[in-house]
């Protein structure tokens, strides 16, 4: 879904945890995450832990959407 958002021309990026799949599958800001199960966190962390975990992921898909890239690329 990521190349097609990106290919009407807007910017997307696919926060996955299996990277290979997501080169694959043809997407081009990867940002790798945390696991399977939990893509966006980590259950066994405080709550504060977890919080400070998801933000930057969320930060560094954010700024990945600001770069400019010619080819796919794993942040």
């Amino acid at each position: 879904m990521a190349k097609e958002i990106e290919r009407a021309g807007i910017p997307a990026v696919h926060i996955c945890s299996i990277v290979p799949i997501s080169r694959t599958v043809g997407a081009n800001r990867i940002v790798p995450a945390i696991a399977i199960p939990h893509p966006l966190g980590d259950p066994t962390r405080t709550r504060d832990e977890e919080k400070t975990l998801r933000r930057a992921l969320v930060e560094k898909a954010l700024r990945a959407l600001e770069t400019k890239i010619d080819e796919q690329t794993v942040f």
